[in-house]
């Protein structure tokens, strides 16, 4: 699933290349429809990302919210993934990944770098509880649907 670039903010000066960037994606959950997350990250700049060497930090967070009714579709397994890009040009990643809350029928998304050799303890959570949606008539979605 490709994100959509929100917007960008430099966050340090380079003399050559590009400058240091938090940028701002969305991207909406394929298996989840009323369901939109916005993930911050952080972009290296400089020569080294000119030609695809920059390895961006582990720093990301992430923001998901309920914007219309939810639909489940299918089974909603543990640590789903949800999005995922690459961060480096070898063995780095940025993972979205899906929880369902069932006690609390709340959606929780997780995000968190990964490096093939050393991880990062590096992450962050938001929760979207299923809640109904003001003119939708039809039955409220349970976290559980579909198992």
């Amino acid at each position: 699933m490709a994100a959509e670039e929100i917007g960008t903010v430099d966050t340090a000066f380079q003399l050559l290349g590009p400058d240091h960037k938090v940028a701002v994606d969305a991207f909406d959950d394929e298996q989840v429809q009323g369901v939109a997350c916005h993930v911050s990250r952080a972009v290296a700049g400089g020569l080294t990302s000119v030609v695809g060497l920059a390895e961006d930090t582990s720093d990301a967070s992430i923001a998901c919210r309920q914007v219309g009714p939810i639909r489940i579709s299918g089974k909603l397994d543990a640590g789903d993934p949800v999005f995922s890009e690459r961060r480096s040009a070898l063995f780095k990643r940025l993972s979205v990944v899906r929880f369902c809350d069932e006690t609390r029928n709340t959606l929780v998304y997780l995000v968190y770098s990964e490096k093939l050799v050393d991880g990062s303890p590096k992450n962050a959570i938001s929760t979207v509880p299923i809640m109904p949606w003001p003119g939708d008539e039809t039955p409220l979605a349970r976290c559980d649907d579909g198992q």
